[in-house]
């Protein structure tokens, strides 16, 4: 039993909330209304949620000796050694094949997303995380990808569902905010003589990092505008509404931004939006809003 509590905590279910952007395609298509999609997009995200455990855990198992030499980073289970190695691959592969098969079962479709998710991850983990801006643009695209499983997970419900182009690039611009901050936030702990933990940070200096967030929050908020006046999306829609959501999304950033400049918190994106009271202001007012003003659909 303990070893299964260990395995359970180094599936990091804190961060689940990464997966919410499962949700994304049955909002923007108006399938709120449409409870087979609703169900299927719950379950999706459950898939996600797992399946990012896995990928949680072949991580760590790969960085483990890194792992060690981090301050927090070293309390997790298989970096401690609360959770034998061969213990926790031989786990992860029954949940691997268990989140395969759930994914079939909700379509070939999003079956092919989520190998895809795997593969990609796994490509970050031996290869990818290794070179500088590579490694969060990455990331990135690990996001672009769960928000298009947010669609194909809906396809066998209601075949003419599809999401904006513009919807993606403001979920990669985005990602890649939280990423250039994230490095800032470990750049500035390094602890000098404490060991490497991080090599990619070799190719990071704190200017550098500033013109990256800088310049990635500007084509965020820049996308996410262009994407509410499209004329696509407001034909889609029926409204120019849209429009009225983007305070929200200006106010997140900018709530994020000051909690990493001035308070120094900007190492972990998915724990700030479980306590900061003014993100989840402002990512609530932002569904509401969008939720209002699309509506529900059919």
């Amino acid at each position: 039993m303990t070893l299964f509590r260990a395995f359970l905590a180094n599936l990091r279910p804190r961060q689940w909330t990464k997966n919410l952007l499962l949700f994304a395609g049955v909002i923007f298509a108006q399938k709120l209304g449409h409870p087979a999609c609703v169900v299927r997009a719950v379950l999706g995200a459950i898939v996600f949620c797992f399946a990012s455990g896995v990928i949680y855990v072949f991580n760590d198992i790969v960085d483990r000796e890194l792992d060690r030499r981090h301050p927090h980073k070293k309390l997790r289970p298989i970096a401690s050694g609360r959770l034998p190695v061969a213990w926790a691959a031989r786990a992860g592969g029954v949940l691997l094949v268990a989140v395969l098969a759930a994914s079939a079962l909700l379509g070939w479709a999003f079956f092919g997303g989520v190998v895809f998710f795997f593969a990609w991850n796994w490509l970050y983990t031996r290869a990818l995380k290794r070179v500088r801006v590579l490694d969060v643009t990455s990331i990135g695209m690990s996001f672009v990808i769960r928000a298009t499983c947010g669609v194909l997970v809906l396809l066998p419900a209601s075949p003419d569902v599809g999401i904006s182009p513009w919807l993606l690039l403001c979920t990669f611009f985005l990602s890649l905010f939280l990423g250039f901050c994230k490095r800032r936030d470990e750049l500035m702990k390094m602890v000098p003589g404490a060991g490497e933990t991080r090599p990619v940070l070799r190719g990071y200096s704190e200017p550098m990092l500033n013109a990256l967030i800088g310049v990635s929050f500007a084509l965020t908020t820049t996308a996410y505008a262009l994407y509410t006046m499209w004329p696509d999306t407001v034909q889609h829609f029926g409204t120019r509404g849209l429009v009225y959501t983007l305070p929200f999304v200006v106010l997140g950033m900018g709530r994020y931004t000051y909690l990493v400049y001035l308070e120094d918190k900007g190492g972990r994106p998915h724990e700030i939006l479980l306590v900061d009271k003014i993100l989840q202001a402002s990512v609530l007012g932002w569904i509401i809003v969008a939720i209002r003003i699309i509506g529900p659909g059919a």
